[in-house]
């Protein structure tokens, strides 16, 4: 980046998914500011901050409070915490537990009639259970044991024990919704402090328009003037779909494109070909009429929608329909 842009003063602003203490270090070498996240684990450090008072509300539904470096250096942590996000995260949990109690309680029930005997069969259905709903595994503890069958003599039979940890649940009900900041930057505005983090959901966002709105998934190239000339492609519907998010913006009407373009599907033009007398074709481009939520926002937009001059709608209110082709 500096070699390519110069050496600027800059804030590195990084997810939890690329910081590390090494890429830390790095950045206080060279004198650098940064702002990243942290995993969700660090939050067991400031459990007793997430229940004192003291917060901050800084927009409808999000509160900060800065918080001291628990190993006493000179960095400041920023708690945050959102309502939408708590509501979100508790929902896909609850979710989540609902499935993984059915699947555990099916497992066990296979194990209690006999039809699961085999005990590596047992843990493989087990892992999976726990791999696609793991955001409420750490709430459960499974047990797997074989033990001689009272019924069958020389056989075995698996006992599947389940226990239920309720205090991890008390734990991720206080913590949902709550993420932790990291920086070497002056805590003298914890709002500006967040409001520089959460630019990184416009990044996300751009991934996400490019993916699916504008469909412009991955293309593997072998050569690179194409796969830099696909990246140019890519890069360039970005910058029209944020000119019109920017556009929506100044005319009062949001910021959600992708909302307009459904609207402005229904709007549709042909062609129609009048054949004359005189062996020449008279060609009319047709636009239909907008419905009125559509043409409000038109109106706001200052897009008019082309209109057919009085004297042609009077020629095509003449003309035979069955001499109107339409293309």
């Amino acid at each position: 980046m500096e070699k390519k842009y110069g050496q600027a003063r800059r804030t590195w602003v990084m997810d939890r998914g690329m910081v590390s203490e090494e890429n830390l270090e790095q950045l206080r070498a060279r004198g650098a500011t940064y702002l990243v996240g942290t995993p969700k684990a660090m939050l067991r450090k400031f459990e007793r901050e997430l229940t004192d008072k003291g917060w901050s509300e800084i927009r409808p539904g999000v509160e900060v409070k800065l918080c001291a470096a628990p190993d006493g250096t000179a960095e400041t942590y920023v708690l945050c915490r959102s309502t939408a996000r708590r509501e979100k995260e508790t929902a896909i949990r609850q979710r989540f537990r609902k499935r993984l109690e059915k699947g555990l309680a099916k497992l066990q029930e296979s194990a209690r009639t006999g039809r699961l005997r085999n005990a590596t069969t047992a843990l493989v259905r087990m892992g999976r259970l726990l791999e696609r709903y793991r955001r409420a595994a750490k709430l459960f503890d499974v047990n797997v044991a074989e033990m001689p069958d009272p019924q069958k003599a020389g056989r075995v039979k698996l006992d599947i024990a389940i226990t239920v940890h309720e205090d991890r649940a008390e734990w991720a009900d206080l913590s949902e919704g709550c993420y932790l900041l990291r920086t070497n930057l002056p805590p003298d505005t914890p709002d500006q402090l967040w409001k520089t983090y959460i630019g990184l959901t416009q990044i996300e966002d751009a991934f996400r328009v490019g993916k699916h709105d504008l469909d412009l998934r991955p293309i593997f190239h072998h050569k690179q003037d194409r796969t830099q000339a696909h990246i140019l492609v890519c890069f360039l519907a970005l910058t029209l779909w944020r000119t019109l998010q920017q556009w929506m913006s100044s005319c009062a009407l949001g910021t959600a494109p992708r909302k307009l373009l459904e609207e402005m599907a229904q709007v549709h033009s042909m062609d129609v070909v009048l054949p004359t007398g005189a062996g020449q074709e008279l060609r009319l481009r047709l636009v239909n009429r907008p419905e009125p939520r559509l043409a409000i926002l038109l109106q706001h937009l200052g897009l008019p929608l082309p209109n057919r001059p009085k004297r042609i709608q009077n020629v095509v209110t003449k003309i035979d329909p069955k001499i109107v082709h339409l293309q």
